[in-house]
């Protein structure tokens, strides 16, 4: 026994290289400085939770090595940043690179054009010809760009919070503009892994599309709402579960819709040489979800000048029907279906846990703030809802094996399900959960 846990160690150890050491180093520090110079100010329950996060971005880092150099850059962006505010808000409007990269405004509309750029050529590369593997390249480059400025805006938006007011600080997921953000850098983070895990870049043209489209509606939200301004945080969510569940959901909304993605792509696919359009459903409904957004914000259109959702429109049309009349070169670039059907299994397992374990800390989070666990609110509702819905997907899945065309429509329609209860219910319905109303 002994001799075997030499070996194990050895073995770990054996894996781990010098920038390993110094990004362990470097993050132990930064949660060090953090813990000697904020301590003051954190409860009970945020300290250990610093602690947990620091074991857990080393972790991450080790696992997924690409990780550690994102972590480094958005805290030396971050940090240059926050020196660069002075502890004076206003030098964001007179500080060059404040102004125009990275104050938190700045750096997430970069995010915005990186992402709806990285799109652009992630779809070129199935129609580039024998330019398509360097489209991608430049996709996928582009998608670690807007990651990173993703990131650097909610760090330095986390700042510009306190620096309004001690009691208005507060960590940036706490209404639809800060979880917007959240869920496109997150979805697109859980996309890269796969890309780099299956060594295929085909399948980011497809997960962009969702990325993009929240893109889209945040910048919307941002118009028409102001969104972007940081308010202070209603009674209820003054509290550590926060920053606990919010990530949880939103890591189960982001790869939901990844899985739904790579299904809408599995049954590209599989419908490619199909002749007769009206057996061509996928596509048809991807147009139609993508047009429904302008139809649900009718009664808005006008606060934006009637012209935004007009070009969401054509645009939507026009990518549905570039689908539709490429499907047999999209099809032949796709990996195998065995692919697309693994990575949609697996980004569901990975939803389903961290949603599952979302839904638990929200009750305890409700019994702390409301004095029960459940109310049936129509957030709470819909929650339940979703989770019943992949609960039976992986339950089909172990047990009956389920796999193929059934199993990528049943993950595309979870897409609906998804949706409403992210943000229909906000749109539509009422409760305890209205902070980020429409």
């Amino acid at each position: 026994m002994n001799t075997t846990t030499l070996t194990l160690n050895e073995s770990w150890f054996s894996r781990r290289n010098l920038f390993d050491w110094v990004f362990a180093a470097l993050v132990l520090a930064g949660g060090l400085f953090a813990f000697v110079r904020y301590a003051g100010s954190m409860d009970s329950y945020e300290k250990p939770i610093l602690i947990a996060a620091m074991v857990s971005v080393i972790a991450i880092g080790w696992f997924w090595r690409p990780l550690r150099v994102l972590a480094i850059l958005v805290a030396a962006a971050s940090l240059l940043a926050i020196g660069s505010y002075q502890g004076d808000l206003a030098r964001a409007d007179t500080v060059f690179w404040l102004k125009y990269f990275l104050s938190s405004q700045s750096a997430i509309l970069w995010m915005s054009v990186l992402f709806f750029m990285s799109t652009l050529f992630y779809w070129l590369g199935f129609f580039g010809g024998k330019q398509g593997d360097t489209f991608e390249l430049i996709g996928s480059r582009l998608t670690w760009a807007a990651i990173a400025m993703a990131l650097i805006g909610t760090m330095v938006r986390w700042y510009e919070s306190h620096l309004i007011g001690p009691d208005i600080g507060h960590i940036p997921v706490s209404n639809l503009y800060e979880v917007f953000v959240l869920f496109c850098w997150l979805t697109a983070a859980f996309y890269l892994y796969f890309e780099a895990r299956y060594g295929t870049r085909a399948l980011g043209a497809f997960v962009m599309l969702v990325v993009s489209a929240a893109v889209g509606f945040l910048l919307w939200y941002t118009l028409v709402r102001n969104a972007h301004e940081i308010q202070p945080l209603v009674p209820a969510l003054q509290s550590w579960w926060m920053k606990l569940h919010v990530p949880a959901n939103f890591i189960g909304y982001g790869t939901f819709a990844l899985a739904a993605m790579v299904a809408f792509a599995y049954l590209v696919k599989e419908q490619a040489g199909e002749t007769r359009w009206y057996k061509l459903t996928p596509i048809w409904l991807l147009g139609v979800a993508l047009c429904f957004v302008p139809v649900a914000f009718r009664q808005r259109v006008q606060e934006a000048g009637g012209s935004y959702w007009v070009i969401y429109a054509g645009i939507s049309a026009l990518i549905a029907a570039g689908i539709l009349l490429g499907r047999k070169r999209i099809a032949a670039r796709l990996p195998a279906n065995e692919v697309l059907d693994d990575v949609m299994y697996k980004s569901i397992t990975v939803g389903f846990a961290f949603f599952t374990i979302a839904t638990v800390l929200g009750a305890l989070w409700a019994a702390d703030a409301w004095g029960g666990y459940w109310s049936w609110d129509p957030k709470e509702t819909w929650a339940l809802i979703v989770w019943l819905n992949y609960a039976a997907w992986l339950h089909m899945r172990l047990v009956k094996g389920l796999r193929g065309t059934v199993a990528a429509w049943w993950a595309l329609a979870g897409l609906a399900v998804t949706t409403f209860a992210f943000l229909g219910v906000n749109m539509f319905l009422s409760g305890l959960h209205s902070y980020g109303t429409l």
